[in-house]
């Protein structure tokens, strides 16, 4: 599987999720849910995955993991195998939305963020565009 990795780390050289340096004490944990997540990704043939680096961007999570499914049911096989390798990760409860209309499931696991789209939401939201870039530098009026 291909995955496209969006690095919006603040540290110059930061990789792909799998490859960077841990850093802090929950990223090797972190790592080791993304690992398990993107294989169950991959199982389930979930289509144009990315994962985004969020260190240093916001508080939510360290990690954001996006996938296509080619429809309801299909996202809906790939969000309960995903949340089935999360659990055995050592992810207790994750918490899941959007579940029974399988149009955009939203699965929290703390540090890392799965969002599993049907192709003509996942183009109207545009995650990436939102989460990918760098932050705009704040302008100082003089």
């Amino acid at each position: 599987m291909r995955v496209a990795t969006l690095s919006t780390s603040v540290h110059p050289g930061a990789g792909s999720v799998l490859s960077r340096p841990a850093i802090g004490a929950n990223a090797p944990l972190t790592g080791m849910i993304v690992q398990k997540v993107l294989a169950s990704l991959d199982e389930t043939k979930a289509e144009d995955v990315v994962t985004i680096d969020l260190r240093g961007k916001t508080a939510l999570a360290d990690d954001m993991i996006i996938a296509t499914g080619r429809s309801t049911v299909h996202v809906g096989a790939i969000a309960d195998k995903a949340i089935k390798a999360l659990k055995v990760a050592g992810v207790v409860a994750p918490r899941v939305e959007g579940l029974p209309q399988c149009d955009w499931v939203l699965i929290d696991a703390g540090d890392a963020i799965v969002h599993i789209f049907r192709p003509e939401v996942r183009q109207f939201y545009n995650l990436e565009k939102m989460w990918g870039g760098d932050r705009p530098v704040e302008m100082r009026l003089v």
